[in-house]
């Protein structure tokens, strides 16, 4: 697929952005995804694009953190490698779906991570009383997030930062970490099924990657100050004005039935 210099351009600033937000808070994948299908990117493209973009970020992040000795290597690689399964497994199961069915569905995947955001109570930089082991959490939800990762993605690291700070009992500052990890380790897992399925778009890929990069640098030294109610407001609106241009862009059941309706009136 041939891309034109100002969309790429367009999508590398997007990259950068999304970058940013997803090492404070997680969610990037609101921002690049949808911006990917408004470029009119196939779906199985924009998925694989989208998370090479994403792995690099994430993984930047990770190390980002790892330089000031802030994972917990110990307790987290086990969690770390069930969520690549996680993401194998959603990725292999994407590649199954109808190009019909991806185009339909996925701003209304993209709206209701935006109300999940929007409605998720407010996490504070404390410990909390922890509502479930280490192993029973590497076992269900570690896979179980990086299956939805694999499949979809955006909102990966918000979710995985929510169950380690209301499940595991853990502060604001480490759940973001561990967060990172695991949302790098599913973020590698689904890269490589779509890297071994040759759906990439490289030049587009690199490009997106190297300032999604940039913007997680800078993002995981924002969030050692400021937290992730930072971006979060922003997130949300940009995530649901993406949407709604997916839901009336040409070609949308949603967009059709409007189009029907008016003729009708």
């Amino acid at each position: 697929m041939e891309i034109e210099t100002s969309t790429l351009l367009i999508l590398a600033a997007t990259a950068l952005l999304a970058g940013f937000f997803d090492a404070i808070a997680g969610g990037g994948g609101l921002l690049t995804l949808p911006a990917l299908f408004i470029a009119g990117v196939d779906p199985l493209a924009a998925m694989a694009t989208n998370k090479f973009q994403a792995s690099s970020a994430s993984s930047s992040a990770v190390w980002a953190f790892a330089r000031k000795r802030m994972i917990q290597w110990r307790t987290d690689w086990p969690m770390a490698l069930l969520s690549f399964a996680g993401g194998v497994a959603g990725a292999l199961s994407i590649t199954l779906l109808d190009r019909a069915v991806l185009e339909a569905t996925v701003p209304f995947l993209l709206i209701a991570v935006a109300a999940y955001f929007a409605l998720s109570p407010k996490l504070e930089d404390q410990d909390r009383k922890r509502r479930l082991s280490y192993f029973y959490f590497a076992l269900v939800v570690a896979p179980g997030i990086g299956f939805y990762d694999g499949i979809f993605g955006p909102g990966t690291g918000s979710f995985f930062m929510v169950a380690f700070t209301l499940l595991l009992g853990q502060h604001l500052m480490q759940a973001i970490c561990s967060s990172k990890l695991l949302n790098a380790s599913c973020n590698l897992g689904a890269l490589s099924v779509f890297a071994f399925g040759g759906a990439i778009i490289w030049p587009l890929a690199l490009a997106m990657a190297a300032c999604a990069i940039l913007g997680a640098q800078l993002g995981a030294r924002c969030a050692l100050y400021f937290g992730p109610q930072l971006i979060k407001p922003l997130l949300i609106t940009v995530c649901c004005l993406m949407a709604v241009k997916l839901l009336l862009g040409d070609g949308h059941p949603v967009a059709e039935w409007l189009r029907a309706y008016t003729a009708l009136r």
